[in-house]
């Protein structure tokens, strides 16, 4: 398939001629961890009658409800192709640029003007279904899964993750920019792609040079 990526080097493209709206697409890898660890743990520390273990389970379920969001939002928005033209110029600005440029240190985590909206619209969701006791450990878990996959996502463009499984994450998400970008779009944790058979193919990996 045709490989869309324009360049393997650190650099941007200009999105926008304003000034103010272009310095909001640039983000430093660190901004998820300053902006919701704090609010990670306020909802650890809001107080439940549920058992210790109960609420085990409530941050474990977050962090997996996390790794299916972050799968359905890649696989089924993310790379969803309008075909107007005005649709594939958002698709363009919110993930387009990113397999042009994957290298864009400054691109590679969510803005918090995106971020944001997006974690109070998934705790309203969560709000109507889960009970209040389980709720804030729950939300804890989904954010903290949510910090995971932009720092992973950060790392694995620009850190070496040498451990055995930083690797294997590693080239999991690189092989979907430049093998087959329908495939393994789960970043954080594979294992929806395992679930609903989206890891690349054994002739795809054996055209990888670093496998």
């Amino acid at each position: 398939m045709d490989k869309h990526y324009v360049s393997n080097k650190d650099e941007s493209v200009r999105l926008f001629k304003n000034d103010l709206l272009e310095m909001f697409t640039h983000v430093h890898w660190s901004v998820p961890m300053i902006l919701y660890v704090p609010a990670i743990v306020f909802f650890l520390l809001r107080p439940s009658a549920a058992s210790g273990g109960s609420l085990a389970l409530a941050f474990v379920g977050g962090i997996l409800v996390w790794t299916l969001t972050e799968y359905v939002m890649h696989r089924f928005v993310f790379h969803y192709q309008p075909r107007t033209s005005w649709g594939q110029t958002i698709h363009f600005f919110a993930h387009g640029v990113h397999h042009d440029y994957p290298n864009d240190s400054k691109r590679l985590v969510m803005p918090p003007s995106v971020s944001v909206p997006l974690a109070v619209l998934f705790y309203g969701m969560f709000y109507l279904i889960i009970p209040d006791d389980y709720l804030p450990t729950f939300f804890a878990g989904f954010l903290s899964g949510y910090v995971c996959y932009d720092t992973l996502h950060y790392a694995t463009h620009h850190a070496p993750m040498k451990t055995w499984l930083g690797h294997w994450l590693k080239h999991h998400h690189l092989r979907h920019h430049y093998l087959n970008e329908d495939r393994a779009f789960g970043l954080s944790s594979p294992l929806w792609d395992y679930v609903f058979k989206t890891t690349h193919r054994a002739r795809e990996r054996a055209q990888d040079p670093k496998s």
